[in-house]
Parts: C-alpha cells; structure tokens; sequence
C-alpha cells in the first residue's frame, strides 16, 4: 500500500472557494508534506505555490483518511491518502497558475456551482468541514463516482 499525507487550504469569501484544476479535476489548493514539514507550513506553502496568494490559517477543520482500492488508484496499487484540512484566509498575493507544476487555472468558484465539476472528493470533504464544523473533526466518507473522483 501507498502512503500520502497531506495538507490543503479551504479557502472561502463571498459565498467563493478557492478551486485549483489538477487534470481533468478540480481541487483545493494543498499536497504533500514534506519529511520533516509540519502541516500547518505545509499548507501555506502550498496555497502559495498552486494559486499565488498568500494565507493566514484561521483554523484546523479536520482530518480525512481514505483507502483507495487498486482498481480506482493511480498507479493500480492500494493507496491510503490522511488530509489535514485547514481554513484559510487569503491574505496577499496574485492569483495565478502554478510554475512548471500539476496545478492550473486557479479559479474563485460559486460554492453552489461546486456540484457542477468534475472535482477530487477532497472539495466535498473540505466543503462539509468548513460549512458544518463537526466537534469531532470528521465527517461520513463522501462516496466516489461521476462528478466526484478520488
């Protein structure tokens, strides 16, 4: 099995999130932590690489774990992704595309165009996160399928 910890910005003003397009599929601004990163720097790294702003973390929302099964993973092999979801406020920079990288088209979405997109299930995790702030930190696994890819 595969091996991914992650952390990604939920980042929200006017009713907008900050969307990134990695593909074909939409997602939240974030990745991978580094050896030795914390994940609190390691979102703001991100947000800065991915979409050029600048970012205050307002909050920690939670923690999502997911199994995903070879037949639906990348690389045909079992892989378990833990997310670190942080609410972030922007607080500079210019919004653009990320140099030489996966991510582009870094876009301000309507929240109720959201179910629209094909997206990672990481914006409806992120969503549900930050517009429900369950005590727990965790909500139900979002199920995988049409619009919404793993």
């Amino acid at each position: 099995m595969s091996f991914r910890l992650a952390a990604y910005a939920l980042c929200i003003e006017a009713h907008r999130v900050l969307l990134a397009r990695c593909g074909p599929v939409w997602t939240l601004p974030g990745g991978r932590v580094e050896h030795g990163e914390d994940p609190f720097d390691t979102v703001l790294r991100e947000l800065l690489e991915e979409t050029g702003h600048t970012g205050v973390v307002d909050r920690l929302l939670g923690v999502d774990s997911r199994v995903i099964p070879p037949a639906e993973a990348r690389h045909g092999i079992e892989h378990q992704n833990v997310g670190i979801f942080y609410r972030v406020r922007v607080a500079g920079g210019t919004l653009r595309p990320e140099p030489n990288g996966d991510t582009a088209e870094p876009s301000w979405t309507p929240i109720a165009g959201v179910t629209a997109l094909r997206r990672s299930s990481l914006v409806d995790v992120g969503l549900a996160l930050a517009l429900t702030t369950p005590a727990t930190g965790h909500v139900a696994p979002v199920p995988v399928g049409g619009l919404v890819q793993h």
